[in-house]
């Protein structure tokens, strides 16, 4: 049986329209990792560790709570207080430990039923404070076009040139032969901001994992470099900074129910 787990290699990008126009774009690659087979491939895998030592790795205390606590576990947890289904398979789109290194802007928790739909999707966000939080949102019953398309009122505070009065509308095509995630940061005025990442399948191998480290330097030099170098671009720009409110008291916002449906 193939494996659900796989490598998506393609490009980030960020647009930022207002007050002061400001893009990037960067050639990137992530993991879909099947938690239940995460032990099997760190074993199969030499390149790749499951909580463990290795050039690329997933390490459980970089997500959720940061203990050592199975991260399906937590994430079911998190399914349950919610009232929704869960007891399939929990697929984590991130990027990986490089040599040692991680900064992950945005996890995506895939979150299925026993019968393998998708009940619901974890949006894990960490800011450069060292401060986490999510946003569980139930999965509509119909796709667009293939894309599931979600909202919810942002509650954390991320970026230094962004209010705390947003919303965000995300649009994500689940991994399949492709993956695509888009997000659309909105005031009362309009979108401000588009953040997406789109990339194509490979097998998840030692082989894959090699070519991609050779194919994208900026994985090695780092996330947070890049973050800050970014942030000095658009201060320079004369943007101003916004204070840090106090991170919010659950590790989790659920999403109302006016909110579950795709926009």
């Amino acid at each position: 049986m193939r494996a659900a787990s796989g490598l998506y290699a393609g490009v980030v990008g960020h647009v930022r329209r207002r007050p002061r126009r400001h893009a990037l774009r960067y050639r990137i690659f992530m993991l879909l990792i099947d938690l239940d087979e995460a032990p099997a491939l760190s074993q199969r895998l030499r390149l790749f560790g499951f909580d463990r030592a290795a050039p690329f790795s997933l390490q459980t205390r970089d997500h959720g709570d940061g203990s050592e606590r199975p991260l399906k576990a937590q994430v079911e947890g998190h399914l349950a207080a919610a009232g929704l289904d869960y007891g399939g398979s929990v697929r984590l789109l991130c990027m990986p430990r490089v040599f040692g290194a991680v900064f992950n802007p945005l996890s995506i928790y895939f979150c299925h039923r026993p019968d393998g739909s998708l009940s619901a999707i974890l949006y894990e966000v960490n800011n450069t404070f060292g401060q986490r939080h999510s946003y569980l949102i139930p999965a509509p019953e119909r796709r667009d076009q293939g894309h599931i398309r979600q909202g919810i009122d942002k509650g954390f505070y991320v970026s230094p040139f962004m209010d705390m009065d947003l919303s965000y509308a995300f649009s994500i095509r689940p991994p399949g032969p492709e993956v695509s995630a888009a997000i659309e940061v909105s005031d009362a005025e309009g979108h401000i901001l588009s953040a997406a990442f789109g990339g194509r399948r490979r097998e998840l191998d030692d082989r894959a994992l090699w070519r991609a480290w050779l194919t994208h330097p900026w994985m090695t030099l780092g996330v947070m470099g890049a973050i800050h170098w970014e942030a000095l671009k658009i201060w320079l720009k004369g943007e101003r900074l916004r204070p840090r409110p106090p991170a919010p008291a659950a590790p989790v916002t659920v999403a109302p129910a006016a909110r579950f449906s795709p926009a």
